[in-house]
C-alpha cells in the first residue's frame, strides 16, 4: 500500500506513530539515564542522540 499525498491515510498515520515511538523511546532512555547522571543543559541533545540510535538499531535490524 502506498502513501497518499496530502492525506492522513493508514500508511501516513503508521509512519507518524512509529516516529513518535522512536522519539518517545529516546526520551525515556534519557530519563532513565538521568537517574544516575545529570545532563543539565545537554538533556535535549542527549534525548535526540538516543532517539537517533534507537532508529539506527531499528533500521539495522530490518531486512530479509
Amino acid at each position: 500500500m502506498e502513501q497518499i499525498k496530502n492525506s492522513f491515510d493508514s500508511v501516513t498515520l503508521r509512519k507518524i506513530g512509529i516516529g513518535a515511538l522512536i522519539a518517545g523511546t529516546g526520551a525515556v532512555l534519557a530519563y532513565i539515564g538521568q537517574l544516575g547522571l545529570d545532563y543539565g543543559a545537554y538533556t535535549p541533545i542527549v534525548t535526540a542522540i538516543l532517539a537517533i540510535l534507537v532508529n539506527a538499531v531499528r533500521e539495522y535490524s530490518k531486512g530479509r
